[in-house]
């Protein structure tokens, strides 16, 4: 629990008295307007917060990191990891990352990534047993 939730919980409960049977009319008066006071603070808290995370998702959504339903987009699933997808469009062929790229995602491999090309190189370069390097650039599948 945080500091102000913490000193808010004491707040509540050090003014309370043991049992409502024993406390007069005015103090149960007292007790509810206290209470009523707490609930509007709370709530002028929740719209802050709110106006807050609508911030938040606004943002989000113009980085694109937001679905079209307003949840927070999901890497997609694909059948093939990265690199037995690459293996498959290189076998029996030399490509540069660029063509190789393009070969994956049209034969189906699914991205969100803006940087994806990056990502490709990455995994040619890494999968040595996967994958030979031909020249600068140009590699085939083993």
């Amino acid at each position: 629990m945080n500091k102000k939730v913490q000193h808010m919980a004491k707040k509540t409960t050090s003014k309370k008295p043991s049992s409502l049977n024993t406390m007069s009319m005015a103090e149960l008066q007292a007790e509810l307007q206290r209470r009523e006071r707490g609930v509007r603070k709370l709530e002028r808290r929740r719209e802050r917060l709110l106006g807050e995370l609508a911030q938040v998702d606004t943002e989000l959504a113009s980085v694109g990191a937001l679905s079209a339903s307003g949840g927070i987009r999901r890497r997609p699933r694909n059948e093939m990891n990265l690199v037995d997808s690459l293996a498959t469009v290189l076998n029996g062929k030399t490509m540069s990352v660029t063509d190789v790229t393009a070969e994956v995602q049209k034969a189906g491999y699914l991205t969100t990534a803006a940087n994806f090309r990056t990502i490709v190189n990455q995994a040619l370069i890494r999968e040595k047993k996967v994958f030979k390097k031909i020249s600068r650039g140009q590699y085939t599948a083993k």
